[in-house]
């Protein structure tokens, strides 16, 4: 396999790999990802997040407005531009996170003891420190 097919392939498994994960989510992805990011990253204005998700400033804005009404982020008045929002986690928002992130890694566990033997295992364990040096050089572009 040349080093296009290779990528190709690639990105059809991982792709049909999330998606399938996704299936196991009870929150809007969109929603997910913000609660992640600020549980990574901390505090965060709506275009903070539109940047690092990718969207528009519109599209942050919704699903921010859900979030709020949930109670799984707050906002405060940004220090240096009252103009902003500054959002943060709520404890009722890091736990819908974790049980979210918990729900996936209970999917994926279940699928990896049903589909694989134990060489598969351990070869997809040898793979994982390949699979996040990959993803950290295409997020360094």
């Amino acid at each position: 396999m040349d080093d296009k097919q290779l990528a190709e392939e690639l990105r059809l498994t991982i792709g049909q790999l999330i998606r399938s994960v996704r299936t196991a989510d009870t929150m809007p992805p969109g929603e997910a990802a913000i609660l992640g990011y600020l549980d990574r990253g901390g505090p965060l204005t709506t275009a903070d997040v539109a940047q690092q998700r990718g969207v528009s400033h519109q599209s942050a804005a919704k699903a921010v407005k859900e979030l709020l009404a949930q109670g799984l982020v707050r906002g405060e008045a940004h220090p240096s531009d009252g103009r902003k929002l500054l959002l943060h986690l709520t404890s009722t928002g890091s736990e819908r996170l974790a049980e979210e992130r918990q729900r996936r890694a209970d999917w994926i566990g279940t699928a990896i003891n049903r589909a694989l033997g134990p060489d598969e295992r351990r070869t997809l364990e040898a793979a994982l420190p390949l699979l996040s040096r990959l993803a950290s050089h295409l997020a360094d572009k």
